[in-house]
C-alpha cells in the first residue's frame, strides 16, 4: 500500500495549524464565533500557500456540532470527521479545470436548491476557478449573488485577474500571501522531528528557499528527500534538486566583478556539468544578486544570512555599483525565464555572463569634465566672455567622457568625419534609436578632443542630454573607432547652421568683413 504523501498527511486540520496567514484566519475565525459567516469567499494567491487548506477547515467549521463557536471546528464530532474522511455529503469540492462548461454550472444550480442532507450547510469549493468559461461565469453570477440560505461558495484561484469584475464584487476577498523562508523552515524541522528524518538546518533553508512561498512545494522536496532512507545534508539536497552549490554562485558574482569572462564561463560549465538546472542555476544568481544589492543599498535586516556570509557579501556589493546590479539581475532573470526556448540549455547563462562582463551594457558612472582652460568666443571674435572660476566651461552644454578617460587634444574633426560612417554602425548595433537620433546631428566642430554635436531643435537636444548613457555610448562608440578618447558635448545650433553660441573662427572672421553666407540646399551626410 502507497504511503501518504507528506502534504497530505501533514495539512493544518485547525485555524491555529494555518501557517503565515493570519490576516485570512483571523477575520474567518472572528466570523465563525459571531456566528456571521458571508456566503460566498473568493480565495486568492499563488500556489501552495493554503487556499484548499483554509476553504476546508472553514466548511467544517460552518458545519461542526460543537456548542461552542470559539472552538469550532472541533475535528471530532461527526461531521468533522465525516468532512476529514471525505464522506461528508454536504461538501462539494469541484475543479473548474475539468468542469469548465456552462451545463456544468447549469447542474450545479439546479442542485444547490435541495437542502443539506447531513450538515447545516451545504458548501461548495470551486478550485481554479478562473478556469471556467465565460458563459459559464455568467450562468453563476445571479446563484452567487443570492443563494440559498443554507448554501455558501468559496472559490479558489491562483490567477485573479481571470475573475471577472461581477464574481469578485459578489465575494469576501482574501489575499494568501507567500510564506516566508524561516516559516517554511521551521514547518519543515517539525515534520522532521515527527518523521524521524535526520536533516541539516542548511538543507532545509535551501528546500525553504527553492519553495519559493509555496509550502505544499517545501514539504513535497522534503519528502522526495527523504525517500533515500539517509540523512538529508545540504551536498545531497543540491545534487537532488538539481541545484548550484552556492558557492559556484559566489564564484561566478566574483567573475563578473572582475570582468573576466573565461573564469565565469568555466564556473558556468562546471557546475552545468555536475547536473545542474540552467534555469534554477539563474535563479539562483538572481536571488544572489538580489541580496547583494539589498546590502549595497543598506537595507539588510530582512536576510537570512550567516555573519560569515554577510561579510563576504559585503565586500563583493561594495565592487558594484546599484546601476550594474540592476543590470545584472535583468539579464540573469531574463535567462532563467527563457531558458525554456533555447536549443542549447546554457546559451542564455552564457549570454548573461558575457553581457554582464562588457562594459557597454553596464551604466557606467557619467562625469562632467572641465574643458582645459581657454576663452570661448560667444560673441563676435574681437571679445570674449571669461568666467571667474580658473577653468572655463563651454556654455553649449557638459562634456561626457568615460571614467578616467581625458579628451584627446590631437583628434580634429576631419579625423571623426572621415569614421563618421564607422561610428554610426557601431552605434546602430546596440542602439537602433539612438543611431535614429543622430540622424538629426551635425558634427559642429572638434575642440581639446571634444566632439561638438548640434541639433536643429532644443527639444531634440534636450531629449538626448537627459539621456545620459546614450550621450555615454556615443562618446565610446568614437573613442574606439579612432582609437583615441573623445568626449561629446551637444549644442542647439544657430539659424545658419552653427553653434547658437558662436560661430566658427574663420566664417566669423569673413563676414565681419563684408562676405555673405551661402547655404548649400543639398543635404550634407555625417557619413
Amino acid at each position: 500500500m502507497a504511503s501518504q504523501a507528506f502534504y497530505r498527511k501533514y495539512r493544518p486540520q485547525t485555524w491555529n495549524e494555518v501557517i503565515s496567514q493570519e490576516q485570512v484566519t483571523r477575520i474567518l475565525k472572528n466570523a465563525i464565533q459571531s456566528d456571521r459567516v458571508g456566503h460566498a469567499y473568493l480565495f486568492s494567491g499563488p500556489r501552495g500557500t493554503g487556499k484548499t487548506t483554509v476553504a476546508r477547515i472553514l466548511a467544517r467549521a460552518v458545519n461542526c456540532l460543537d456548542p461552542d463557536l470559539s472552538i469550532r471546528p472541533c475535528d471530532h464530532c461527526a461531521n468533522c470527521e465525516a468532512i476529514n474522511a471525505g464522506r461528508f455529503l454536504d461538501v462539494l469540492e469541484i475543479d473548474a479545470a475539468s468542469n469548465t462548461s456552462v451545463d456544468d454550472i447549469r447542474s450545479l444550480r439546479d442542485k444547490i436548491n435541495f437542502a443539506p442532507s447531513q450538515g447545516r450547510m451545504k458548501v461548495y469549493i470551486i478550485d481554479e476557478v478562473h478556469m471556467l468559461s465565460t458563459p459559464a461565469f455568467n450562468a453563476l453570477l445571479k446563484t452567487l449573488e443570492e443563494p440559498p440560505s443554507h448554501a455558501m461558495f468559496i472559490l479558489a484561484t491562483t490567477e485573479i485577474h481571470k475573475i471577472p469584475a461581477t464574481v469578485q464584487s459578489r465575494c469576501q476577498q482574501h489575499e494568501f500571501r507567500r510564506i516566508p523562508v524561516p516559516e517554511i523552515a521551521r514547518w519543515l524541522e517539525t515534520i522532521c522531528k515527527e518523521e524521524g528524518i535526520e536533516a541539516e538546518p542548511d538543507a532545509l533553508t535551501l528546500v525553504a528557499r527553492q519553495a519559493t512561498g509555496a509550502m505544499r512545494d517545501a514539504v513535497s522536496m522534503l519528502d522526495q528527500l527523504s525517500s533515500s532512507g539517509e540523512k538529508i545534508t545540504l551536498a545531497a539536497a543540491q545534487n537532488t534538486l538539481g541545484v548550484a552549490a552556492s558557492q559556484a554562485v559566489v564564484d561566478l558574482t566574483a567573475a563578473i566583478i572582475e570582468r573576466d569572462t573565461a573564469a565565469g564561463l568555466d564556473v558556468l560549465h562546471r557546475a552545468l556539468d555536475s547536473g545542474t538546472d540552467s534555469r534554477q542555476l539563474a535563479r539562483q544568481t538572481v536571488d544572489y544578486l538580489r541580496q547583494l544589492l539589498i546590502l549595497r543599498m543598506g537595507t539588510n535586516e530582512t536576510l537570512e544570512i550567516s555573519l560569515e556570509n554577510r561579510e563576504r557579501m559585503s565586500l563583493q556589493a561594495q565592487k558594484l555599483s546599484p546601476e550594474r546590479l540592476i543590470e545584472m539581475i535583468r539579464l540573469f532573470n531574463q535567462a532563467a525565464s527563457d531558458n525554456r526556448t533555447g536549443w542549447h540549455p546554457g546559451l542564455n547563462l552564457e549570454l548573461a555572463l558575457a553581457e554582464s562582463c562588457e562594459e557597454k551594457q553596464v551604466a557606467v558612472q557619467v562625469i562632467e569634465r572641465v574643458v582645459e582652460k581657454q576663452v570661448v568666443q560667444t560673441t563676435p571674435p574681437t571679445e570674449t566672455v571669461e568666467d571667474d572660476t580658473e577653468d572655463e566651461v563651454i556654455e553649449t552644454g557638459a562634456v561626457v567622457i568615460r571614467k578616467g578617460e581625458i579628451p584627446d587634444p590631437s583628434v580634429t574633426k576631419e579625423e571623426i568625419t572621415k569614421k563618421w560612417g564607422e561610428v554610426r554602425k557601431l552605434i546602430k548595433q546596440y542602439d537602433p534609436i539612438l543611431d535614429a537620433t543622430l540622424n538629426h546631428a551635425k558634427l559642429v566642430d572638434v575642440r581639446n578632443g571634444v566632439l561638438y554635436l548640434g541639433f536643429p531643435r532644443e527639444t531634440i537636444k534636450n531629449k538626448l542630454q537627459g539621456e545620459r548613457k546614450s550621450v555615454l555610448w556615443t562618446s565610446a562608440a568614437i573613442s574606439k573607432v579612432l582609437g583615441k578618447p573623445v568626449g561629446v558635448s551637444l549644442t542647439t545650433l544657430g539659424k545658419r547652421g552653427t553653434f547658437a553660441g558662436g560661430s566658427a573662427s574663420l566664417v566669423d572672421a569673413a563676414l565681419q568683413m563684408g562676405g555673405k553666407l551661402v547655404v548649400d540646399k543639398q543635404k550634407d551626410s555625417p557619413e
